[in-house]
């Protein structure tokens, strides 16, 4: 009984983990297009999610957690846009360093890790419904 609570458990631990990941990215593709809110500053740096393992004392189980949000430290993409109230002296305006192709491709990943815990969730709970069957016959 206890292995499948802790099999759910770590499950849920990871579908938490996943949707956190996926907030930060729906974050980085809100802000793709946005600029500095000062002329020359600096725009949205786009921002990675870290993950780490937390040991749950009670179920003797490691659990997934989110970890430290880093922030990117690639460089940002500069458009020559002079009329843009937003440019520097030399007419550039900074973009964030999102790349939407990235962060589509990031949050798939992200959407299928939640859906295998969703799976193994669902797959332990048909068992555990099966033993208690089994016990009642």
């Amino acid at each position: 009984m206890m292995d499948f609570i802790k099999s759910i458990a770590v499950a849920a631990s990871g579908m938490r983990a996943q949707s956190g990941r996926m907030r930060i990215i729906s974050e980085n593709v809100a802000n793709a297009d946005s600029t500095a809110t000062t002329p020359g500053g600096d725009p949205y740096r786009r921002r990675i999610v870290t993950f780490h393992s937390v040991l749950d004392r009670e179920l003797n189980a490691n659990m997934v957690e989110v970890g430290r949000v880093a922030s990117d430290a690639s460089d940002f993409r500069i458009r020559h846009e002079p009329d843009n109230p937003m440019a520097n002296a030399k007419g550039d305006v900074k973009y964030p360093n999102v790349n939407p192709l990235i962060e589509m491709s990031d949050f798939r990943d992200a959407q299928r890790s939640y859906e295998a815990n969703i799976n193994v969730i669902t797959a332990t709970r048909r068992m555990l419904q099966r033993t208690l069957d089994i016990l009642k016959a």
